[in-house]
Order: C-alpha cells, then sequence, then structure tokens
C-alpha cells in the first residue's frame, strides 16, 4: 500500500501529545466494543475523553497510570452518546487488534511529538 506524500508544514499541523489515562471504562452502547477512556495531558490541554476499540488487549483497570499518544487539535466527535475529544494513536497486530502507541521511557505529560 502506498502513503500519500504530505508536506512537513501538513506533519506539523497534526499535534500528538504523551497523555497518562486517568480513568477508563468498558463502552457497552458502542456498535463495536470499545472502551471510554479519560486522559490528563497537563496544565495546556487538560483532561481530554475519548473512545477506542482496544478490548482486544486491554481491559480498564490495566490503562489507569497508562501513558498513550493522541491527537489533541481533531475536532470533537461524536461516538454514539459519548463524545470523543482526541484520538488515541495505535497499531493493529497480526489479528487486526489494536496495540496503543507510547513512549517506552516515562515523559511529562503534555510533551509534543518532536
Amino acid at each position: 500500500m502506498s502513503s500519500e506524500q504530505i508536506s512537513f508544514d501538513d506533519f506539523l499541523k497534526v499535534d500528538i501529545r504523551v497523555g497518562i489515562v486517568i480513568r477508563a471504562e468498558n463502552y457497552p452502547e458502542a456498535r463495536k466494543p470499545a472502551l471510554k477512556l479519560w486522559i490528563d495531558f497537563g496544565d495546556e490541554i487538560g483532561e481530554k475523553k475519548t473512545s477506542a476499540q482496544i478490548t482486544d488487549h486491554y481491559v480498564p483497570g490495566k490503562l489507569i497510570g497508562r501513558q498513550v499518544m493522541a491527537v489533541v487539535n481533531f475536532p470533537p466527535r461524536q461516538i454514539g452518546k459519548f463524545m470523543s475529544e482526541v484520538l488515541v494513536l495505535g497499531f493493529a497486530d497480526a489479528q487486526g487488534a489494536i496495540v496503543l502507541a507510547g513512549p517506552d521511557q516515562p515523559v511529562p505529560i503534555g510533551t509534543r511529538m518532536s
């Protein structure tokens, strides 16, 4: 699969930050199995919420305190009855289940990807 090329300036418009999951719940009302996450991005951005189809590898209690990467400058999107404010990033494994992206060493929350 070939990717469409974008300019470096376009890439810089995407604001990817590290946050820490402070709350997580099952989202049984979702059409596809999902979790609701509340993520703290620090003083500048604050707490944001999202839903993510990550139930194959994650349960709510194990996500608390985990650092994750998310796009924080997309407009909010209604997902069923839940308003998703950020897009958590991940990669599909060999079976298509999502594995969350995050730093492999602790970094300050709110840090922008560089």
